[in-house]
């Protein structure tokens, strides 16, 4: 009890709520405006939050994280293109409703998605923690290195189609965080006798470059455009009455969005497409998925607004994060020297539990704030693009600058930021990269300190967890190299069915 009293006391702060206000309603506004997105507006951020309290600098991203896809799904209603990657499926049923004259079912039923989605998470944190204090100190150093190995290799497998690829960039980020003079030996390595180099290279250089300015190149080089988003008329507030007839699917597919927001490397998408499947086969309506139904609007919303509090599970535990975003706000916990982690829970709980309330009070905010200002974000979705890719450029520069006072990070981010352009030119995914780099520093760390205990490999193995996390990574890769035969075996007959008709004539 006293936790919950500290935690809710910690809330209470006038600057928590100041930061909690800027985050929830800046998220809404940055998610509603096509092209921008949580990532670039958290990159940008990120190195004004180092010189403000954890719980402070936290509240910010958390509010911008957890409430930008809330956002999202208003363009994704109105005009058909979501205002974050995540808000895609929303398009599918909602924009359906919109040219059917129902803009604002679909915009009421993807608010309370939304909020029953979020809220859903956040209950499951919460009933999580008391068993996260218990197993975290379980974890040592060999436990925490396998599920940040565990964690890379999901972040690649996740990449369907382009697993080669993924795995390669992740490996560059692994190589980026080696850079740099070492902790241990204090040798230099891959400086190439560059004494910019010896610092190594910042993560938030690195994520501002990747993120944010490439965001900014692309919306530069890309044709001007206004998107027109025409005003809602009707309440808003109906969509709870129709929830509650649908909620059974709001259910699922939230219990989807928790269990693979905590797996790394899956996140929204994974859950999103597989609540909608799940939706679409269970429904008396399955002909309407795509045309305007609203199980499948809520199946989508519900489970991408679960991840977020589901996410924070293994980095408040572990210290290790799923994706970017998490990545991006485990930084503000080592600034502050704050280690997320085993001992997060027995030395800072009293944070823990303001993260808590903080994120509940996020999604009750941002639904008050919704509902009272749809039409206005109408307006500011109209705004051009390149306008936005100047503001996006300038805000870049000035928050690299910020880090160090250094014109190299500057030059740094902005090579980083036309390498992000080239992979997004290429559709090639930027994520593994920033993990590549926690993840690899985390491995690294926990490797060095765990080999003075090993005599032989198979002590890294030796313990209850660590046996467990060794066996979930030879089942991920050996369920992988079964689908990938079964695709190739199913491929197969219809390849040699061809060279057969083609040898017959």
């Amino acid at each position: 009890m006293e936790n919950i009293l500290a935690g809710a006391e910690m809330l209470a702060r006038w600057d928590v709520i100041v930061a909690l206000l800027i985050g929830s309603i800046g998220g809404v506004i940055i998610g509603a405006i096509p092209g921008v997105g949580p990532a670039v507006a958290i990159a940008i951020l990120l190195p004004a939050t180092f010189g403000l309290d954890p719980i402070v600098g936290l509240t910010m991203l958390l509010g911008i994280y957890g409430s930008s896809m809330y956002g999202g799904a208003i363009p994704a209603v109105l005009i058909n293109t979501p205002g974050t990657a995540v808000n895609a499926l929303t398009s599918y049923d909602g924009y359906p409703m919109t040219k059917n004259g129902e803009a604002h079912r679909a915009v009421s039923l993807s608010y309370s998605a939304s909020f029953f989605g979020g809220i859903f998470g956040i209950v499951c944190l919460i009933l999580l923690s008391p068993v996260l204090a218990i197993v975290a100190p379980m974890f040592g150093s060999r436990e925490i290195f396998l599920a940040a190995l565990l964690g890379i290799i999901l972040v690649v497998l996740a990449h369907r189609g382009q697993i080669m690829a993924a795995g390669m960039l992740a490996m560059f980020g692994v190589f980026l965080q080696t850079i740099g003079l070492d902790a241990v030996t204090y040798t230099q390595r891959y400086t190439f006798s560059q004494s910019f180099l010896s610092s190594g290279i910042n993560l938030i250089v690195v994520v501002l470059g990747l993120f944010a300015l490439s965001q900014a190149f692309f919306l530069l080089t890309a044709p001007d455009s206004s998107p027109d988003a025409k005003p809602v008329t009707g309440k808003l507030g109906v969509g709870f009455k129709e929830l509650m007839k649908h909620k059974r699917v709001a259910t699922v597919a939230s219990s989807f969005g928790v269990i693979l927001g905590m797996i790394p490397g899956t996140g929204e998408f994974t859950a999103q497409f597989m609540s909608y499947t799940y939706a679409q086969k269970t429904s008396k309506e399955p002909e309407m998925f795509g045309k305007g139904s609203p199980e499948g609007l809520i199946a989508s919303e519900a489970a991408n607004n679960a991840v977020p509090a589901a996410a924070m599970i293994p980095l408040l535990a572990l210290g290790i994060p799923g994706e970017a975003l998490t990545a991006m706000m485990l930084s503000v916990f080592y600034v502050h020297n704050v280690i997320p982690g085993p001992q997060l829970f027995q030395n800072n709980i009293d944070l823990v539990y303001g993260l808590y309330f903080s994120l509940i009070a996020l999604n009750v905010i941002v639904m008050i704030f919704l509902l009272f200002s749809t039409n206005l974000l109408t307006k500011i979705i109209r705004i051009p693009t390149r306008f936005l890719g100047v503001m996006i450029l300038i805000l870049s520069f000035v928050g690299v600058y910020s880090l160090r006072n250094s014109l190299t990070d500057v030059i740094i981010s902005a090579v980083f930021g036309v390498f992000g352009l080239v992979l997004k030119r290429l559709n090639l995914p930027i994520v593994p990269i920033i993990l590549g780099m926690v993840l690899g520093g985390i491995m690294e760390t926990k490797l060095r300190s765990a080999l003075p205990r090993l005599k032989s490999p198979m002590d890294m193995i030796d313990r209850p967890i660590a046996f467990i996390i060794f066996v979930l990574i030879l089942l991920v890769i050996g369920l992988h190299i079964r689908t990938l035969v079964k695709e190739y075996r199913a491929y197969q007959p219809d390849e040699d069915h061809d060279l057969h008709d083609t040898q017959s004539r």
